[in-house]
């Protein structure tokens, strides 16, 4: 892999990591817009804070679609034989070729 293209990948993966944070506080300042634009035009102090917790609400749904997907991708890695645990035996232990 070139030095050009492992840059490209390290800033599209900060990217990624970056857009949760920023999809969360859009999601909450959406949410206060909306309460806020309710208040407003209903004069019903309490739906401002219904829009906050609306806001709230999908910044934290946010977070869960990103966590199930972040766990879908290491379930590929499960069955790998790369990251399998390798089977140690009573004489590993012995000869102190293990760090337990």
């Amino acid at each position: 892999m070139s030095k050009r293209t492992k840059f490209i990948k390290k800033g599209v993966e900060a990217a990624d990591g970056l857009s949760l944070g920023i999809s969360m506080v859009v999601a909450v300042l959406i949410g206060v817009g909306l309460g806020y634009l309710l208040k407003k035009y209903t004069g019903i102090s309490w739906l401002f804070w219904l829009g906050v917790f609306i806001g709230v609400a999908a910044a934290i749904l946010n977070v869960y679609k990103a966590y199930k997907a972040q766990v879908a991708s290491y379930e590929e890695f499960k069955d790998g034989v790369r990251y399998a645990p390798k089977d140690l035996e009573e004489d590993d232990f012995d000869e102190g070729k293990t760090d337990r």
